[in-house]
């Protein structure tokens, strides 16, 4: 496992950042320091206006976090490249709010980006050596979007090796968990959960295709979207087109955040023909469908059956997590939400369980995302397989998975998956006509972070306790918002599911249950740096 690859990059690109600290600056504009823990898209973009805050310091500001948590202290080793012209970029934006104002609706939004996502100017490394100097000469398709709506891509973030499992990789080493650095961040998402949670950008961007990207939502305390194929293009994602289980969402530390940054990621995208399914599903801004008020009157079902992979339900954690979970409830319904509690959904984990995968479009969409990048000698699985670092990648586990040969399609078993899917998304979508539901609200993850120490080691322990009911009927939206700590002062989330295209919904009722609560609490572990 190599730890240190791109540590001397990162710290010349920090040494560089910290010759402008962000004090000096506020000190020569006689206005006190911008606090930027915990700040909001809108709270920054206030002090741009205010002259307290410049996209400089900004970037400045998180640099500054990621030397002193992310590479030093309590090393949570959530960032494996940072953008070398993050402040030049800043510097550029600077100069164009002098000039007319804010550039667009991201403007200076400092973004950690999951590494499996194309960034111009980054290597795309997958957490893995086999990919150390696999550089894309364009942007991933969103990634263009929020560059052109003012974003500043301020680095790649940590992912289990190949986007699989939890957050380990040859790249990198181990991401901690910053609310117990003993414990997994989850994966595959892991390090854009993170970083967040420690504060090293604004929003962050992770992938999801079973639940990469809820399970390090709740197991870091913060927001997390896996939106409904045909939103977000996946051009220029590994996984990508032609599949249709993998999708790009946004994460962010408050809903409103995540409603802003899903702003600048939707759109139609030829490259990506799923996207044209989710033209006008949408108008205006997510942030409109904000409603403080949502809960008071709307009709949630409880899921309360166990649906984790591997989940146990006699395991002292399980049991915890469910405690926890009991007090969601009552919250759902202290804020005015009439409860169909439990709904029941018949054979729910008969029909989980019937699973087939169709090869042919996996290695598709490998070729498609490789041949973006027309100079790497990388252009198929057999590529990556016969690389001399393949032997590198970790856990060993990883090693064997990529050698092996993809199973040939069983014509049988993708057959019963299909009748198994539309057989659950009909079930689902009878039990909430019949009840009247808005939503269904379950546990987003049903066992505790898991220890490093387990992962990593013989029987190499991941996934545990994740609940992928979104993901096996794909066109389904999930929302995981924080639901406050276990009694062993862990973070635990709940989602708000619904079907296709129900982002405006999702969003608003889990905006009132986030504003009812106010359960997202910053670790103890990265706080504020002295000013």
């Amino acid at each position: 496992m190599n730890r240190n690859l791109h540590a001397t990059g990162i710290a010349m690109v920090v040494a560089m950042a910290i010759s402008v600290p962000e004090a000096a600056q506020a000190q020569r504009t006689g206005t006190a320091p911008f606090q930027i823990v915990e700040a909001s898209i809108d709270d920054i973009h206030m002090a741009f206006r205010s002259g307290r805050l410049t996209a400089r310091q900004l970037v400045q500001g998180y640099l500054d976090r990621i030397a002193a948590y992310d590479k030093a202290g309590p090393t949570i080793n959530s960032v494996i490249t940072l953008n070398p012209d993050a402040l030049a970029e800043a510097d550029r934006l600077d100069a164009a709010f002098r000039s007319s104002g804010l550039v667009g609706p991201m403007h200076g939004i400092a973004i950690l980006v999951k590494d499996e996502i194309d960034t111009a100017g980054m290597p795309t490394t997958l957490g893995t050596v086999v990919f150390k100097d696999y550089r894309p000469p364009k942007d991933a398709f969103v990634i263009d979007k929020l560059r052109k709506a003012g974003a500043i891509i301020l680095g790649k973030a940590t992912l289990s090796e190949f986007a699989a499992g939890d957050t380990y990789g040859s790249m990198f080493g181990v991401t901690r968990n910053p609310y117990d650095l003993e414990r997994t961040v989850g994966g595959s998402s892991g390090g854009s959960g993170a970083a967040l949670a420690a504060n090293f950008s604004t929003v962050t961007i992770g992938e999801e295709t079973l639940a990469s990207i809820r399970r390090p939502a709740a197991w870091n305390a913060v927001a997390s979207l896996r939106p409904t194929p045909g939103l977000v293009s996946r051009t220029g994602m590994w996984d990508g087109y032609p599949t249709l289980h993998a999708q790009m969402g946004p994460m962010a530390r408050s809903v409103r955040d995540l409603a802003k940054l899903l702003d600048g990621m939707v759109g139609y995208d030829a490259e990506d023909p799923v996207t044209a399914l989710g033209v006008g599903k949408v108008e205006g801004s997510y942030t409109r469908y904000l409603d403080q008020g949502a809960l008071n009157g709307a009709r949630i079902g409880i899921l309360r059956e166990s649906i984790g992979n591997q989940s146990d339900p006699k395991a002292p954690d399980f049991k915890i997590v469910d405690a926890a979970f009991e007090k969601n409830i009552a919250e759902l319904k202290a804020a005015g939400a009439t409860l169909v509690d439990p709904i029941v959904v018949p054979d729910l984990k008969k029909l989980l369980a019937t699973r087939e995968r169709y090869p042919a479009e996996t290695d598709a969409a490998l070729e498609l995302y490789l041949a973006r990048n027309p100079g790497s000698p990388l252009k198929t699985r057999q590529d990556i397989i016969n690389s001399p670092d393949i032997e590198k990648s970790y856990p060993p586990p990883n090693v064997a998975r990529y050698k092996a040969p993809l199973a040939p399609l069983n014509p049988a078993r993708y057959v019963a998956y299909m009748r198994a899917r539309d057989e659950l998304m009909i079930s689902i979508a009878k039990i909430m006509a019949d009840n009247k539901l808005d939503a269904i609200v379950h546990k987003s993850v049903e066992h505790e972070p898991s220890l490093i120490k387990d992962g990593i080691n013989p029987p190499y322990e991941t996934t545990r306790g994740v609940p992928t009911l979104n993901t096996f009927l794909i066109f389904a939206a999930s929302l995981t918002v924080p639901s406050g700590f276990t009694s062993n002062n862990l973070p635990v989330g709940i989602t708000f599911f619904g079907p296709a295209y129900s982002e405006p919904t999702l969003l608003k009722l889990a905006y009132s249950y986030e504003q009812a609560t106010r359960h997202r609490v910053p670790p103890k572990t990265t706080p504020a740096l002295a000013k």
